[in-house]
């Protein structure tokens, strides 16, 4: 049980999992698992037959993988597993109130209306939105969307951010998705109608 409330708690990128537990069921662990978390699963066990993997499968692992194994196999099965999630992640729109992002096709649109944006605004928006609710500081938008983990200016995001709130159709004094958060940075939200 202290595995699970670790893949809660430590938002892990991928859990391989036993099925042969001490305490535990590795198959019921899983079914837990899933029911709170949509973390990949590579299933790591001795079990050879066809009906554990198909159980392990249908219960919602990723992957399964029969021991003995080698370190470059797991490897290999990780890398994969972690490509099909984040292509899975990528190509679901983003979708805050009425403003629906495609990452994938790199298009925008508020209430069914397409914004056209340069790269760095589109990048911004998908940065705010993968975080919508939470307040992001400029610093970290000049390290996670400008690339600059060293020097940049505030005046940098501060003017962006001024376009984007533009192409949404808000700005500063009235924003409805692009909320500045004095001394802190900024958070998208979608408006409250």
């Amino acid at each position: 049980m202290a595995g699970l409330q670790q893949a809660i708690d430590g938002r892990p990128d991928l859990v391989v999992l036993d099925l042969g537990l001490p305490d535990l069921d590795g198959g019921e662990l899983l079914r837990m698992l899933r029911a709170v978390s949509r973390v990949p699963v590579i299933v790591a066990t001795a079990r050879d037959d066809d009906p554990s993997m198909v159980s392990a499968l249908d219960a919602g692992a990723d992957d399964y993988i029969v021991k003995p194994y080698s370190a470059l196999q797991l490897d290999a099965r990780i890398r994969a597993v972690l490509r099909r999630a984040t292509e899975t992640e990528a190509e679901a729109p983003v979708e805050v109130g009425e403003l629906v992002i495609r990452q994938r096709a790199r298009t925008v649109a508020l209430g069914g209306v397409a914004v056209d944006l340069t790269p760095r605004e589109f990048d911004l928006l998908v940065y705010l939105a993968a975080r919508a609710g939470e307040v992001v500081s400029k610093r970290e938008l000049l390290i996670e969307v400008w690339r600059q983990p060293y020097g940049g200016s505030d005046k940098t995001v501060d003017v962006h951010l001024s376009w984007l709130r533009r192409k949404l159709g808000e700005s500063a004094q009235e924003p409805r998705y692009v909320h500045t958060v004095r001394g802190v940075g900024v958070k998208l939200l979608a408006p409250d109608r």
